[in-house]
């Protein structure tokens, strides 16, 4: 049977209290950062040296532009899925350590800014584009960096607790 009274014991306690704040800041600066790129250069490109730019796409796809689709079905479908692991991601949060949140805090906020982004836009801005001489890398957002950064350390993670 589920303890109800459990489950809000481990959702409300004070801990959890900061990584939600985590997961604010990560959504507002991300959120922040895009409108500011949509004011300033929804229309322009923006040179900053020989390695980066700030350039505004607008991705309907998945992460660096997988799975890009004109169907509004097959958009739907992604988004449902998203918001599908956002929500497991929020679960799993809540059961884990405090290192582990950390890590999962960053992924959400990300998740939620891009998945805001999906719902508000129907179509997620992208602007950073890193790029050597003709080389360019996918062009990213502020979320999609805290979303990396939390999955490479939990991969990092993952790896030196099996070599221990």
């Amino acid at each position: 049977m589920i303890d109800l009274k459990e489950i809000k014991n481990k959702i409300f306690k004070k801990e959890n209290f900061y990584f939600l704040l985590i997961i604010l800041f990560t959504f507002s600066l991300d959120r922040y950062s895009k409108i500011e790129i949509i004011k300033k250069f929804s229309d322009t490109s923006f040179y900053l040296n020989d390695f980066l730019n700030f350039d505004l796409v607008w991705n309907t796809g998945i992460g660096f532009g997988l799975l890009s689709d004109n169907n509004q079905f097959f958009y739907n479908l992604i988004t449902f899925f998203i918001g599908i692991v956002v929500i497991c991601l929020l679960y799993i949060a809540i059961k884990s350590n405090k290192y582990e949140k950390i890590i999962f805090s960053l992924i959400i906020g990300g998740a939620l800014g891009n998945f805001y982004d999906r719902l508000y836009f129907k179509a997620v801005p992208d602007f950073i584009d890193l790029h050597y001489e003709r080389f360019h890398w996918f062009t990213f957002n502020v979320a999609d960096i805290f979303i990396t950064i939390g999955l490479i350390t939990y991969i990092l993670s993952g790896l030196l607790k099996n070599n221990k």
